[in-house]
């Protein structure tokens, strides 16, 4: 199949399925999830589709699709690794505390926190407390509220009331969208609540996104650029993205 027919047949199963996620293109047409982000560029140029995270819907729907966790956790699997590795070194010190949101970048951090370093942690994921909860070394807190079920995460008033009390030595976040001019987004209000929370509950405030989130902007804001301490992307970040970013003072680390 040329290209051409390729990204018409994925025009084509967007305006009947309304959606489409990477993975599933990729194994569908026998190509790479590379090429079916290119594909997705070309058409989102034409004006016939809309990227979303993982995905794309069709160009009259607005960046609120959220793909589920299990989708997501498929994409850019090999980056979002080397992230959670490289953010291991934002850690605070023994007897250090650290929220984790919630996320499928934030949970490669969870699980290669150090077994040697005493940490309490707080989060609103219960995959990352999956993860965490036969390690000794750590002090665990789940947050409560209301569980979505797209992204497993707790959110709403009980959850955002928890943070309000909360103050730790870093919070590591994930995010839909990081654009110099929005800032950082996410498709749920409800999320973006919590989201803001821990941004208010960290002493330092660590942003964990690969690169295909850099540039892009979903629903709702719930952080400036200036709100960012560090960034940990991975290397397919451009380098005008990197430098808009660092000339906000922002500590950008590409693992």
């Amino acid at each position: 199949m040329y290209a051409e027919e390729r990204q018409r047949a994925m025009a084509g199963i967007i305006a009947r399925d309304r959606r489409l996620s990477v993975s599933t293109a990729a194994d569908s047409f026998g190509v790479t999830t590379e090429t079916v982000r290119r594909d997705l560029a070309i058409l989102e140029h034409q004006g016939l589709i809309h990227r979303v995270h993982g995905g794309a819907v069709p160009a009259d729907v607005l960046s609120t699709l959220e793909l589920a966790v299990s989708e997501r956790d498929l994409e850019a699997a090999e980056e979002k690794e080397r992230i959670g590795r490289a953010a291991l070194d934002l850690l605070p010190g023994d007897c250090g505390s650290i929220l984790i949101d919630s996320g499928t970048t934030t949970r490669r951090l969870a699980g290669s926190l150090p077994l040697d370093r005493r940490l309490t942690v707080f989060t609103n994921a219960a995959s990352v407390v999956t993860k965490l909860a036969g390690h000794t070394g750590i002090e665990m807190h789940l947050l409560g509220g209301r569980v979505r079920h797209t992204t497993q995460a707790a959110v709403g008033p009980l959850t955002v009331a928890a943070l309000s009390n909360l103050r730790v030595d870093v919070s590591f976040l994930g995010t839909n969208g990081l654009s110099v001019d929005r800032g950082l987004t996410t498709p749920d209000a409800d999320e973006a609540a919590v989201k803001a929370a821990m941004i208010r509950a960290g002493q330092r405030v660590v942003v964990l996104a690969d690169s295909r989130k850099l540039g892009r902007e979903t629903l709702v804001r719930f952080g400036t650029c200036g709100q960012i301490d560090v960034l940990v992307t991975d290397d397919g970040a451009r380098d005008a993205d990197v430098r808009d970013l660092q000339a906000l003072d922002i500590d950008v680390v590409v693992a």
